[in-house]
Order: structure tokens, then C-alpha cells, then sequence
């Protein structure tokens, strides 16, 4: 039996160098943690990347599962068969399927090269390779995406080997990407396309191989400036977060039995300012949302959007579904906090507030002088309520599979120590972490309606509204633009911390 503790810096600057070693303490005889770097890299019009992958779709009888898989945030390093081919997946909490290009596929092989960055996988070149089916699909909203075969494969992963992992190989793709997803295997496509039932992916073969003891992990993702974050497989980093970690159940949706997706429930968001205790901006709530390292920004219902983004003094554009925000904010030192019951994550303005490198004219606020930055927090509308990567930064979240729960704790930036821990199993497997006292629960939607959401009581600058299911009208003295503004259209890139796009707001 071999158990593996191992965390591996795969980034280019390491964030241990010139630090004290990794510290790995044991809960049992032998822990059992696998951990790699997460690295950010450039991106591509974040709000139509986010809302494409967050919707579903109805054709006839079965649903297909539609993955944006171009644009996150994160990725890590990783290969795949014998001898290994490197590749780099894109790593995504909101889905449940690894998959990657083939070299024959046409689209690689195009004069741009589209797939240079992620690699691409050759079965004929691997001694380990296993077909399986030609079943494999993901579909995009515009109808773009990838098919091809589904086949086992030994994945080289964070420095150990996991045998005859199932993986998705596009044949024929529109995008250039490879995706590791990490969710429930419920959420798999061949699952949720009604085609076949759910096989083990890679949290559960780590188990299932006595890599890990239970079917968790935790992410940091690091501040905005940082180019790398971590997971560990397994395992808990104490260093990485202040205080300690308080445990929430995640939420069901109307039609499961069991969890399929990362919802939690929020009960409160409110905004400080200049070291006061906050003004209330929603409380009374019962939202399910989703936390999803796959979504670049964070999407609240309509009436909550629109009052934080009053109170932050942003502009919402209706057209580009984004708001901008005076790049001043940046500097502000407010924060928006965000409670589940009784923790409370504290998002700095800093982390909210992305700046914009425009190729063209310098891009501004509706006064045409006051420079605009991307704000990271935007209406849902009818999708689910997310989390995402402008929110989970600021967190360190555990994910535990095995017992439904979320544990979350405030992040530690740029912290420099490591203490490693392992998850163990059973209904206190995660470490340093304290259940919360009669949590407020909702029922998720998977599907993009909210329901189950009681009415919220909104204080934006023009005053107290009260909020019902989604409207997309202003709410709460928020600028919004729709039919001010010409048809616009826009190519984002991340640069550094900014962003470069072409096109006007």
C-alpha cells in the first residue's frame, strides 16, 4: 500500500523560494495529501465567457452539458499516458470531466495554432491508452465545442500516477483548451446527457488508489497580483487562511436527492468604508450560490447587484452585461463583506476593481473624464447566483465531496509558510474546522432560474427597495446604460492585472 504526500511547485517562480521548507504534519501513521501550483494566465471577455458556461440547455429529451472551457482564470500543469505529453488544464470546480484536444484535430492543426498553449494528447503515442466510447461531447451556447471518444489514460499529476483515469479526447473542437473538472461525478456530461451512468473522476480515483483518504480538497487562489495559488488533494494548508475554518452543508437543488454542485447559502452582504462597520447592502437572505473557480467574476441576483453597485459608485452597462467602476475605488480600502449565516468573507475593493489597458481610446465613466475599471461583481439574471474568482480569492475553501460540506475561512495573501494536513474520513475529516450552528439553507437551482428566494430588503443610494425575483431594471440608484450605448463588440485580454480589450462601452 503507498500513500503519497508530496506538494509540487510547478509554477516559475516558486512561492517557496527563499522561505522556510514545507511543513507537513501527520493526523495519522502516514498522510496522504496530493498538491500542485494553480497559475493564472490571460483571458478573454470574462462576463460572455462566465454566462455562456453557466447555462444549460433543453434539446428534446436529454440536456446537454454546455462548458465554457476557453477563459478561466486558473490552471495547472499536468500529463497524460506513457511516455507522459504535457499538457495544461484550465482547473474547474463547476464541472466533472477532464478532457483535451487531439493533435490530428483540424482546429489544432489550424495556421493559428490554438491549442500551443494547453498541448494536445496523441493516443497513438501512448502504451496506456484504452478506448472506451465515441460518446464524448460538450456543446457551447453558440453551438460551438468538442466531440470525440471517451478512453482511460495514466494521468501524471502534483508527482504521482493515477491509472485508468476517463478522459474526453476532441476530435473535432472549436476551442483550444483543456479542462481538469473536479465536481461530482453526477455532474460528468455522459451523466447529465442521460447517455450512461457516472464513472470515477479524478477526486474519486485519488481515492479509490489510496492517494488520498476522502474525496476532498481545498483552493487558494491567491490575491489578484499573485500569479499562483495551490490545491492540495487530500489535504488542508493552515498557513493559507486567518482564524479558522467554519463548516457549512452545501444545498440541494429542487429535483436531487444529494448535492451535485458547490451551492452554499448567503444570508448577508453589507459594504465598509474608512474602518466603519458597514452599511447593510441585503440581509434576511436565504440565496443559494455557487462557488466556481470556472467563473472569472461574481453574479448576485439583479436587485443585490445593482445595489452594490450604487454603493461602490460603479455604472452598470447593459449591453456589455459588466460595470464599470472609477479606478480610484482601488485604492479605497472598502470592502464588501459577504456572511453564510455566521462567517463572514471580506472581499477588498482592491480584489473587486480590475483595471483596463485599452488598445484604443482610454476608457471612462459616463462623465467622459473619470478612468473606468472592469467592477467584478455583475447582475445573474436568469443563471445561477456564482461566486466566482473575484470572490473565492479572498477565501480559502475546502470542498468535501464525501460528507456534502463546505469549509471556509478567510484567505491569508501572499502568505510564504506551509502546514500541510490531511483529510481524513468521516463527519469531522477536515481539520481545524468547527460545523456552524444552525445554518440558514435554500434550495439551489441548476438550471439558471433562482427559486426559493424570500423577498430582500435593499439599501442602495437612492434609498430602500425591496427585492423580488430578477428584474433588469435599476434598483438601488444604479446607473444602467441599457439602450444609451451603441451595439458594441469587445475582445478582453488579460494583461498583468488589467485587462486589454478592442471596442468602445
Amino acid at each position: 500500500m503507498r500513500h503519497t504526500m508530496l506538494l509540487v511547485l510547478t509554477a516559475v517562480n516558486s512561492l517557496l523560494a527563499g522561505t522556510e521548507a514545507l511543513r507537513l504534519v501527520e493526523r495519522g501513521a502516514t498522510p496522504a495529501v496530493v498538491g500542485l501550483d494553480t497559475q493564472r494566465r490571460s483571458i478573454d471577455n470574462p462576463a460572455f465567457r462566465d454566462r455562456s458556461r453557466l447555462r444549460r440547455r433543453q434539446d428534446g429529451q436529454t440536456a446537454t452539458v454546455i462548458v465554457d472551457n476557453e477563459d478561466t482564470l486558473y490552471f495547472v500543469n499536468a500529463s497524460l499516458g506513457t511516455p507522459p505529453q504535457n499538457l495544461r488544464f484550465h482547473l474547474d470546480t463547476g464541472s466533472s470531466d477532464l478532457w483535451t484536444n487531439s493533435a490530428s484535430s483540424r482546429y489544432c492543426a489550424s495556421s493559428l495554432e490554438p491549442c500551443q498553449e494547453s498541448g494536445t494528447y496523441s493516443a497513438n503515442d501512448s502504451s496506456t491508452y484504452k478506448y472506451l466510447s465515441s460518446d464524448f461531447r460538450i456543446l457551447y451556447v453558440d453551438e460551438s465545442g468538442a466531440r470525440g471518444d471517451y478512453a482511460t489514460e495514466t494521468l501524471h499529476i502534483g508527482g504521482v500516477d493515477v491509472p485508468d483515469l476517463q478522459f474526453g479526447i476532441g476530435y473535432s473542437s472549436s476551442s483550444g483548451e483543456s479542462i481538469l473538472g473536479i465536481g461530482y461525478s453526477s455532474n460528468e456530461a455522459q451523466v447529465v446527457r442521460g447517455i450512461r451512468e457516472a464513472y470515477k473522476n479524478l477526486p474519486e480515483l485519488m481515492v479509490e488508489n489510496k492517494m488520498i483518504k476522502s474525496n476532498a480538497y481545498s483552493l487558494w487562489l491567491n490575491d489578484l497580483d499573485a500569479s499562483t495559488g495551490s490545491i492540495l488533494f487530500g489535504g488542508v494548508n493552515t498557513e493559507k487562511y486567518v482564524g479558522q475554518l467554519q463548516t457549512l452543508p452545501m444545498q440541494t437543488a429542487y429535483d436531487e436527492d444529494t448535492p451535485s454542485q458547490f451551492f452554499i447559502t448567503l444570508t448577508e452582504i453589507s459594504f465598509a468604508q474608512d474602518g466603519q462597520s458597514g452599511q447593510v447592502v441585503a440581509d434576511k437572505l436565504a440565496v443559494p450560490v455557487l462557488l466556481d473557480s470556472g467563473s472569472s467574476l461574481t453574479y448576485l441576483p439583479n436587485d443585490i447587484a445593482y445595489s452594490i453597485i450604487a454603493s461602490v459608485k460603479a455604472e452598470y452597462r447593459a449591453r456589455s452585461e459588466v460595470a464599470l467602476v472609477p479606478c480610484s475605488q482601488r485604492n479605497s480600502g472598502a470592502k464588501l463583506n459577504f456572511k453564510f449565516t455566521s462567517p463572514v468573507i471580506s472581499v477588498p475593493m482592491d480584489e473587486l476593481v480590475i483595471p483596463l489597458d485599452s488598445s484604443s481610446a482610454p476608457v471612462t465613466m459616463s462623465d467622459g473624464k473619470t478612468p473606468a475599471c472592469l467592477f467584478g461583481i455583475s447582475p445573474a439574471g436568469e443563471n445561477s447566483n456564482v461566486l466566482g474568482d473575484t470572490f473565492l480569492r479572498s477565501a480559502y475553501v475546502v470542498y468535501d465531496l464525501a460528507n456534502a460540506e463546505i469549509s471556509i475561512a478567510q484567505t491569508n495573501f501572499n502568505s510564504t509558510k506551509d502546514r500541510v494536513v490531511e483529510i481524513t474520513t468521516g463527519k469531522e475529516a477536515v481539520p481545524d474546522a468547527n460545523a456552524v450552528a444552525n445554518p440558514v439553507t435554500a434550495v439551489a437551482s441548476t438550471t439558471g432560474a433562482r427559486i426559493g428566494r424570500p423577498t430582500a430588503t435593499l439599501t442602495g443610494a437612492s434609498g430602500t427597495v425591496t427585492a423580488s425575483p430578477a428584474s433588469p431594471t435599476k434598483k438601488g440608484g444604479a446607473v444602467v446604460t441599457a439602450g444609451e450605448i451603441p451595439s458594441l463588440q469587445f475582445l478582453w485580454g488579460l494583461v498583468g492585472v488589467g485587462l486589454v480589450f478592442v471596442g468602445l462601452f
